[in-house]
C-alpha cells in the first residue's frame, strides 16, 4: 500500500465546516499542537542558571490563566502543549528533575482543563535510561497526548543507536513523537545569525533524515512522528535526500524508500505558512499530514488567526483542507479533543517491509555490491 492510498482524509472537518472556514470564521475551534507552556520548574531552572532566555529568544513571563487568556484572545479552542529547553544541557539529575516537574505540571493543567488542554512529556535525553522511565511514567500514569524530543541532545541526532531502548518503549506504545528543534552553542558556529532563524529547521532535518536512514522508522514503525516548523528543510530537498535510495548501505535501514517514509511524518505549519514553504508541502504530501501550530509564546508576533488567513490566502489548500489543517487532522491523532458530530477516520496502519521483498533484496544485495564496485 503506497502513502498516498494510506493517508486520504484523515478525521478532516465536515463541509459545513469548511464552509465556516471559507466565510472567515477561521479560527472557531482551532487545535495549536505547537504552543509552549511555562511551568514553575521552567521559570526556577531558568531562575537557578540565571538566564530569562532559550536559544537566545526571552521566555516571556506567563502564568497558567494568561495562557489560557491568550488561548481565548487567538480562537484556540485546544492545546497540546509542550515545553522544551534549546540550546540547554543539564546533567543527568537536574534534567530528570525537570522533566518529572514539567509533566506533572502539564498533567495537572490538563485536568483543570479537560478538553482544552493537552500535553507531550518533556523526556531527558540524552540519558537514555531516564528518559525511558520518565516516557513509562508519563504515558501510562500520566496520560500524556505523546512526548516532545529534541532533533539533537547534545550532538546525538534522533536515530543514533543511543536511543534505541527509548525507541522501543515508546514503539510499543504507539506512541505520537513531536520532534522539535534544538540548537548549537552559538559559539559553536562562529556566526551572528539568530539560532532560531536557520538552525532550527537545519536541526529538524537532520533528525528526520537520519530516522529514515538509520532504520529508525522502518524497525518501530508504530510510533507516529510530527515535525515542528513543517519539517524544516526536508521536504525541499526531498528528491537530493531519495538519491539515498540508489546507495547499498541504505538498502537494508530504509527497503520501503526515502520518500515512503518521509510521507509518513506529520508536520506543523508553525512559522511556515509562506506561499514558497506551502507549494513544497502540496507537491509532495497529502492535506493531512499537516498539523497546526504557532510556536507560541516564541513566534509571539505569529498569532493563529494570521497563521490561517496566510494558509488560506496562499491558494494551495481548499477551504475544507484549510480546515483540516486548522482541526480535523490534529483529530485524527488525538480524538479524545472531538466535539459531538465531528468524524474521525482510523489512522494508516504502516508496515515494516513483506518477507518476500525482504528476501528478494537479499539475493539481489550480492549483485548490486558487484555493480557498484563495478562503477567505482
Amino acid at each position: 500500500m503506497n502513502s498516498t492510498s494510506q493517508s486520504h482524509s484523515l478525521g478532516r472537518l465536515d463541509a459545513a465546516a469548511g464552509e465556516a472556514l471559507a466565510t472567515g470564521d477561521a479560527r472557531l475551534g482551532t487545535i495549536d499542537i505547537h504552543r509552549h507552556t511555562r511551568s514553575p520548574a521552567l521559570r526556577g531552572l531558568l531562575a537557578r542558571h540565571n538566564t530569562r532566555s532559550l536559544a537566545g529568544l526571552e521566555l516571556p513571563d506567563g502564568s497558567p490563566e494568561s495562557f489560557m487568556a491568550s488561548m481565548e484572545e487567538e480562537g484556540v479552542q485546544t492545546a497540546i502543549t509542550s515545553e522544551v529547553l534549546p540550546g540547554i544541557q543539564l546533567a543527568a539529575t537536574e534534567l530528570a528533575a525537570f522533566s518529572r516537574g514539567s509533566n506533572e505540571f502539564s498533567r495537572a493543567l490538563a485536568e483543570r482543563h479537560k478538553g482544552r488542554i493537552g500535553f507531550f512529556a518533556h523526556l531527558p535525553l540524552p540519558y537514555t535510561e531516564l528518559a525511558c522511565a520518565e516516557a513509562i511514567h508519563a504515558l501510562d500514569i500520566l496520560q500524556a497526548d505523546g512526548v516532545v524530543l529534541m532533533a539533537s541532545n547534545e550532538g546525538k541526532f534522533l536515530g543514533d543507536p543511543l536511543f534505541e531502548e527509548l525507541m522501543h518503549e515508546l514503539n510499543q506504545r504507539s506512541a505520537i513523537v513531536f520532534v522539535h528543534p534544538n540548537v548549537p552553542a552559538k559559539d559553536a558556529l562562529g556566526l551572528g545569525t539568530p539560532l532560531s532563524v536557520v538552525e532550527y529547521p537545519c536541526d529538524v532535518t537532520r533528525a528526520g533524515l537520519n530516522l529514515i536512514l538509520s532504520g529508525t522508522m522502518e524497525r518501530f514503525h508504530r510510533i507516529r512522528w510530527i515535525l515542528a516548523h513543517a519539517g524544516g528543510f526536508l521536504p525541499y530537498v526531498a528528491w537530493r535526500a531519495s538519491l539515498a535510495n540508489t546507495m547499498i548501505e541504505y538498502g537494508d535501514t530504509a527497503p520501503q524508500g526515502v520518500l515512503t517514509y518521509l510521507r509518513r511524518f506529520y508536520l506543523d505549519t508553525a512559522t511556515s505558512v509562506s506561499r514558497p514553504a506551502m507549494a513544497t508541502l502540496r507537491e509532495l504530501f497529502e492535506p493531512d499530514r499537516l498539523l497546526f501550530g504557532t510556536d507560541t509564546p516564541f513566534a509571539s508576533g505569529a498569532r493563529s488567526g494570521a497563521q490561517i488567513d496566510e494558509l488560506v490566502a496562499s491558494g494551495f489548500w481548499s477551504a475544507a483542507e484549510a480546515a483540516g489543517v486548522r482541526r480535523g487532522h490534529a483529530l485524527g491523532l488525538f480524538p479524545s479533543y472531538k466535539q459531538p458530530g465531528e468524524r474521525i477516520s482510523a489512522l494508516p496502519l504502516f508496515t515494516q517491509e513483506s518477507l518476500l521483498s525482504g528476501a528478494r533484496r537479499q539475493v539481489l544485495s550480492p549483485l548490486r555490491a558487484v555493480a557498484q564496485k563495478l562503477r567505482e
